[in-house]
């Protein structure tokens, strides 16, 4: 059989677990409209849950609506930006539900960020309201005039917290650096105020599968950070996929465990939405570090957890793992790097639980391949095989027309509901990743026989740190302002509990001299934290192509071969 006709054959259906459908007959509803269904089913179950503190899907969409009012106030209508700055809290998931409801655009922009890359990504998306926390606030503040954003919303971790905690907080919340005090300044509004002043709002307007739901931004190899535009099409679709794949878990009965960052479309997806879908409790965790983790199983006992390598190491490698009963959680999601088998097998071991490791990207909304949960083969070190309605092939890498053999490697390229509409306001890039409405990934992979696949490589020259994605370029950049600096090249290399760290070649201008650590601190307020570089190393010159380009891959060689 030819290639072409053995990937149209898709061999991964006879996989499906039974109760999966190869071809979803999709409703169409967005997810404001799941929500509202939602409500009606289960109102009185609890919606979010946050340090002990709950909210049951009623309450929400009292505060939802209540939210949209003031927005609607401020002058938030279809097609109007508004950024969320926000880790894991309650008001992150009533904020996205309140714009969606009103056809806003959401733009998730992560907390760790750097305000050069904010003010990117807030005049890229002409975002016009900022809901942010009073931790950031001075700093948004600040930065405002530099951008279209002209109301700030302000909330605290200490917003929403049970009793007693909610007596102690204020007495010991600045002292751990857990709360901030804002400055005064014009059209800066506190959460909780806007919550009680407006009365809920009820003129939402109709919402369709091609309106623009979201901003999603990814880093690039080159330049700034794109936005990927997501529609409410992509969003609905992407988690009735995700909720035809798992037929196991029911409506309104499981607890998710809400440890993934809702900044990312991974954890927007997998967790908050489909838990938002399925009338599910989800608790919330803002900082996702072993011993939060550990305690949210223990006291919470959730039943399915999306998480990444990251966080299943830290926890059966944390001194309380063997003391903490971790038999609750029955499925178990794995993405954004590979999971080391071993963890794999200890995780399961103590949790009897069952992890099935996915793939996806940002401009997938994310997920297109996700292994059998059950009644279906998982095979480790495979990423799974294409979810319901996503076509998959291996085509070659230089010519993308040529499909490849079953189990040669070549460039991996999907095509589905949940496929982005496009980059923002960067046509060339989108006509370079979208193809006849093939999604051209860009990572290097194969297919076995029974249609499963395998990452060979990932993304060129990308670094996953602590399940974070890290491009080199941007680092470079960065060096490239220094007055010192003639040439900069990053690359990844091995670390103990990240998986992947940056490290930095530098050669300098002549004459000039300069330490590891005056580099390593040159970064420090131009770049989020994770994107630091770990090791600076200073040579005469880089090892460069015919034609002067940089090779990283030399230098990653060359880095490997040290550290044997």
């Amino acid at each position: 059989m030819e290639p072409q006709a053995i990937y149209d054959s898709k061999p991964w259906l006879k996989n499906y677990e039974a109760g999966v459908p190869a071809e979803i007959p999709f409703e169409n509803l967005c997810l404001p409209d799941y929500f509202e269904r939602t409500v009606a089913s289960f109102g009185d179950h609890d919606a979010l849950v946050f340090e002990g503190y709950s909210i049951t899907f009623k309450q929400m969409k009292n505060m939802v609506d209540r939210l949209a009012a003031a927005l609607a106030d401020f002058g938030v209508k279809k097609g109007t930006g508004v950024a969320i700055l926000l880790p894991n809290l309650i008001p992150t998931v009533v904020a996205n539900y309140a714009v969606m409801k009103l056809g806003g655009i959401v733009v998730m922009n992560n907390p760790l960020y750097s305000d050069r890359e904010l003010e990117h990504q807030f005049n890229d998306s002409g975002s016009k309201v900022l809901v942010t926390l009073d931790l950031l606030a001075n700093r948004m503040i600040d930065l405002r005039p530099k951008t279209g954003i002209r109301q700030i919303i302000v909330t605290s971790i200490g917003d929403y917290l049970p009793f007693p905690k909610n007596l102690l907080f204020p007495l010991v919340a600045k002292k751990k650096k857990l709360a901030a005090d804002v400055k005064t300044a014009e059209d800066v509004f506190r959460w909780k105020d806007l919550i009680r002043q407006y009365a809920p709002h009820t003129d939402f307007p109709q919402l369709s599968f091609d309106d623009t739901m979201l901003f999603q931004y990814t880093g690039g190899t080159t330049g700034p950070s794109k936005g990927v535009v997501l529609t409410h099409g992509n969003m609905s679709k992407q988690v009735q996929q995700i909720a035809a794949w798992f037929p196991q878990f029911d409506s309104g009965k499981e607890i998710m465990l809400g440890a993934l960052p809702f900044f990312h479309v991974f954890g927007l997806t997998t967790s908050m939405n489909l838990a938002v879908f399925l009338g599910w409790k989800n608790i919330l965790i803002a900082k996702p570090q072993p011993d939060q983790l550990l305690e949210a199983i223990r006291r919470y006992r959730p039943t399915f957890a999306p998480l990444v390598p990251t966080m299943y190491i830290g926890i059966i490698n944390h001194p309380n793992c063997e003391k903490t009963d971790l038999t609750s959680l029955k499925g178990c999601f794995s993405g954004s790097a590979p999971l080391p088998v071993e963890v794999l097998q200890e995780f399961e071991t103590k949790t009897k639980a069952t992890i099935v490791e996915g793939f996806g990207l940002t401009e997938s909304s994310p997920v297109t391949h996700i292994n059998p949960f059950a009644g279906g083969a998982r095979k480790i070190g495979s990423v799974g095989i294409p979810v319901s309605n996503t076509e998959c092939r291996i085509v070659d890498i230089e010519d993308g027309s040529i499909v490849k053999p079953v189990g040669e490697s070549g460039e991996i390229i999907m095509r589905g509901p949940q496929i982005m509409k496009e980059y923002w306001k960067n046509p060339e890039a989108t006509g370079a990743t979208l193809k006849d409405g093939w999604l051209f990934t860009g990572d290097i992979a194969k297919m076995d026989e029974d249609g499963y696949f395998y990452i060979v490589d990932r993304k060129k020259d990308m670094i996953i740190s602590g399940g974070f994605n890290v491009f080199p370029r941007e680092i470079d950049e960065v060096y490239y302002e220094h007055p010192k600096v003639q040439e900069a090249c990053t690359i990844g290399i091995p670390h103990k509990t990240r998986g992947e760290g940056s490290k930095v070649y530098i050669v300098l201008k002549e004459g000039e001299t300069a330490t590891e650590e005056e580099m390593l601190e040159f970064c420090h307020d131009k770049l989020a934290k994770y994107k630091w570089p770990i090791e600076v190393e200073f040579t005469r010159e880089l090892p460069k192509s015919t034609v002067g380009k940089i090779l990283r891959k030399e230098l990653r060689a060359r880095d490997m071969a040290k550290r044997k």
